[in-house]
């Protein structure tokens, strides 16, 4: 299951085959996040947008602060405000 082809609709609508939809555990109508990374288009959930951001900046160290894991307490924080 790691490629299938699809084909771009009306309006620049695609279709998630449902193998991947169950795979990823997502829904009609979850949100789901899209971007463009080195000539790439990449869509991803929001835990895996913050997974990858999570990536991203590990490793990255100011004044001994861990700056991944300041970005998940806000993250969290901000998700119990809403």
């Amino acid at each position: 299951m790691e490629q299938t082809p699809i084909k771009l609709g009306e309006g620049g609508r695609i279709v998630i085959p449902s193998e991947f939809r169950k795979a990823l555990g997502i829904k009609v109508g979850d949100e789901l996040l899209l971007h463009l990374e080195k000539g790439k288009m990449i869509l991803m959930t929001r835990t895996q947008a913050i997974e990858y951001v999570q990536e991203q900046l590990a490793g990255y160290a100011v004044d001994g602060r861990i700056l991944s894991e300041e970005l998940i307490a806000e993250r969290k924080e901000q998700s119990d405000h809403d």
